[in-house]
Protein backbone atom coordinates (compact mmCIF):
# COMPACT_ATOMS: atom_id res chain seq x y z
CA UNK A 1 0.00 0.00 0.00
CA UNK A 2 1.22 3.37 -0.84
CA UNK A 3 -0.17 6.54 1.06
CA UNK A 4 1.33 9.89 -0.09
CA UNK A 5 0.79 12.15 2.88
CA UNK A 6 0.90 15.57 2.96
CA UNK A 7 0.64 17.95 5.80
CA UNK A 8 0.48 21.40 4.19
CA UNK A 9 -1.71 22.96 7.20
CA UNK A 10 0.22 23.95 9.22
CA UNK A 11 -1.19 22.48 12.61
CA UNK A 12 -0.23 19.01 14.12
CA UNK A 13 -2.93 17.38 14.84
CA UNK A 14 -3.17 15.66 18.42
CA UNK A 15 -3.07 12.06 16.70
CA UNK A 16 -0.29 10.46 14.68
CA UNK A 17 -1.63 11.34 11.27
CA UNK A 18 -0.21 8.98 9.07
CA UNK A 19 0.23 6.19 11.06
CA UNK A 20 -3.39 6.80 11.76
CA UNK A 21 -4.02 7.28 7.96
CA UNK A 22 -2.54 4.25 6.99
CA UNK A 23 -3.93 2.04 9.92
CA UNK A 24 -7.84 3.73 8.69
CA UNK A 25 -6.78 3.04 4.87
CA UNK A 26 -5.82 -0.25 5.63
CA UNK A 27 -8.40 -1.69 7.64
CA UNK A 28 -11.24 0.12 5.06
CA UNK A 29 -9.62 -2.29 2.75
CA UNK A 30 -9.66 -4.80 4.05
CA UNK A 31 -13.39 -4.65 5.54
CA UNK A 32 -14.32 -4.05 1.55
CA UNK A 33 -12.34 -7.10 0.75
CA UNK A 34 -10.62 -5.25 -1.83
CA UNK A 35 -8.84 -7.30 -4.23
CA UNK A 36 -5.96 -5.08 -4.36
CA UNK A 37 -3.10 -3.23 -2.68
CA UNK A 38 -3.88 0.21 -3.21
CA UNK A 39 -2.44 3.79 -3.54
CA UNK A 40 -4.33 6.86 -2.27
CA UNK A 41 -3.19 10.64 -1.72
CA UNK A 42 -3.85 12.60 1.32
CA UNK A 43 -3.71 15.94 1.85
CA UNK A 44 -4.17 17.79 5.31
CA UNK A 45 -4.78 21.86 4.75
CA UNK A 46 -6.31 25.10 6.18
CA UNK A 47 -9.89 26.29 5.64
CA UNK A 48 -9.07 28.80 3.18
CA UNK A 49 -7.08 25.85 0.99
CA UNK A 50 -10.08 23.32 1.40
CA UNK A 51 -12.65 26.32 0.81
CA UNK A 52 -11.03 27.26 -2.72
CA UNK A 53 -11.01 23.25 -3.78
CA UNK A 54 -14.50 23.03 -2.60
CA UNK A 55 -15.29 26.08 -4.89
CA UNK A 56 -13.55 25.09 -7.83
CA UNK A 57 -14.40 21.73 -7.91
CA UNK A 58 -17.81 21.41 -6.38
CA UNK A 59 -19.12 24.91 -6.92
CA UNK A 60 -19.78 24.91 -3.47
CA UNK A 61 -18.96 28.48 -1.88
CA UNK A 62 -17.81 27.19 1.86
CA UNK A 63 -15.39 25.83 4.02
CA UNK A 64 -15.69 21.63 4.16
CA UNK A 65 -14.52 19.10 6.17
CA UNK A 66 -13.41 16.41 3.90
CA UNK A 67 -12.79 16.35 -0.35
CA UNK A 68 -12.70 13.24 -2.13
CA UNK A 69 -11.41 13.11 -5.92
CA UNK A 70 -12.12 9.77 -6.87
CA UNK A 71 -10.05 7.66 -9.96
CA UNK A 72 -12.78 6.04 -11.17
CA UNK A 73 -16.62 5.13 -10.75
CA UNK A 74 -17.82 1.80 -9.42
CA UNK A 75 -20.83 0.16 -10.83
CA UNK A 76 -21.87 -0.39 -7.15
CA UNK A 77 -20.10 0.63 -3.91
CA UNK A 78 -16.93 -1.58 -3.17
CA UNK A 79 -17.21 -3.58 -6.83
CA UNK A 80 -13.70 -4.43 -7.69
CA UNK A 81 -14.69 -7.02 -9.77
CA UNK A 82 -14.36 -4.92 -13.51
CA UNK A 83 -11.88 -2.94 -12.05
CA UNK A 84 -9.19 -4.63 -14.77
CA UNK A 85 -11.20 -4.92 -17.76
CA UNK A 86 -13.39 -1.65 -17.79
CA UNK A 87 -10.85 1.08 -16.00
CA UNK A 88 -7.48 -0.53 -16.59
CA UNK A 89 -5.45 3.45 -16.23
CA UNK A 90 -6.91 3.23 -12.65
CA UNK A 91 -3.80 0.81 -11.96
CA UNK A 92 -0.49 2.06 -11.48
CA UNK A 93 1.84 0.75 -14.26
CA UNK A 94 4.83 0.31 -12.19
CA UNK A 95 3.40 -1.21 -8.76
CA UNK A 96 0.03 -2.43 -10.17
CA UNK A 97 -2.06 -0.90 -7.41
CA UNK A 98 -5.13 0.42 -7.45
CA UNK A 99 -4.95 4.06 -8.00
CA UNK A 100 -7.77 5.42 -5.41
CA UNK A 101 -7.83 8.86 -5.43
CA UNK A 102 -7.21 11.91 -3.15
CA UNK A 103 -8.66 12.70 0.05
CA UNK A 104 -7.77 16.62 1.37
CA UNK A 105 -8.99 16.74 5.36
CA UNK A 106 -9.03 19.89 6.99
CA UNK A 107 -7.18 20.36 10.31
CA UNK A 108 -9.36 23.22 11.78
CA UNK A 109 -12.30 20.74 11.17
CA UNK A 110 -10.97 18.06 12.67
CA UNK A 111 -10.48 20.00 15.70
CA UNK A 112 -13.94 21.83 15.99
CA UNK A 113 -15.85 18.90 14.74
CA UNK A 114 -14.46 16.61 17.26
CA UNK A 115 -14.93 19.58 19.89
CA UNK A 116 -19.17 19.89 18.57
CA UNK A 117 -19.77 16.29 18.55
CA UNK A 118 -18.03 15.40 21.92
CA UNK A 119 -15.25 12.94 20.31
CA UNK A 120 -11.69 12.77 20.17
CA UNK A 121 -9.78 14.55 17.42
CA UNK A 122 -8.44 10.77 16.75
CA UNK A 123 -12.66 9.71 16.28
CA UNK A 124 -13.03 12.60 13.72
CA UNK A 125 -9.79 12.12 11.98
CA UNK A 126 -10.10 8.49 11.36
CA UNK A 127 -14.24 9.20 10.76
CA UNK A 128 -13.50 11.63 7.83
CA UNK A 129 -10.61 9.45 6.32
CA UNK A 130 -13.27 6.22 6.73
CA UNK A 131 -16.02 8.56 5.19
CA UNK A 132 -13.34 9.73 2.17
CA UNK A 133 -11.97 6.15 1.56
CA UNK A 134 -15.96 5.20 0.92
CA UNK A 135 -16.25 7.78 -1.42
CA UNK A 136 -12.94 6.63 -3.41
CA UNK A 137 -14.74 2.87 -3.22
CA UNK A 138 -18.30 3.84 -5.04
CA UNK A 139 -20.26 5.01 -1.92
CA UNK A 140 -22.31 7.88 -1.78
CA UNK A 141 -25.24 9.12 0.68
CA UNK A 142 -27.67 11.23 -1.76
CA UNK A 143 -30.34 8.94 -1.03
CA UNK A 144 -31.46 7.82 2.44
CA UNK A 145 -30.36 4.38 1.69
CA UNK A 146 -27.19 4.98 0.40
CA UNK A 147 -26.66 7.39 3.65
CA UNK A 148 -27.70 4.33 6.07
CA UNK A 149 -25.08 2.07 4.15
CA UNK A 150 -22.50 4.19 4.08
CA UNK A 151 -22.92 4.85 7.72
CA UNK A 152 -23.54 1.67 9.09
CA UNK A 153 -20.32 0.74 6.67
CA UNK A 154 -18.46 3.71 8.25
CA UNK A 155 -19.76 2.66 11.74
CA UNK A 156 -18.01 -1.00 11.47
CA UNK A 157 -15.13 0.21 10.21
CA UNK A 158 -14.19 2.34 13.25
CA UNK A 159 -15.63 -0.36 15.31
CA UNK A 160 -12.90 -2.75 13.89
CA UNK A 161 -10.05 -0.36 14.96
CA UNK A 162 -11.89 -0.15 17.94
CA UNK A 163 -12.20 4.50 17.54
CA UNK A 164 -15.27 5.11 19.07
CA UNK A 165 -17.53 8.42 19.20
Amino acid sequence: MTILFENESGLELPVEMEKTARLVTEETMRYLECPYEVSVSILITDEEEIHRLNREFRQTDRVTDVLSFPMTDYASPADFAQLEEDSPDTFDPETGELLLGDVVICAQKVLSQAEEYGHSPLREYAFLIVHSLLHLTGFDHMTEEEASVMEQTQREILDALDIKR
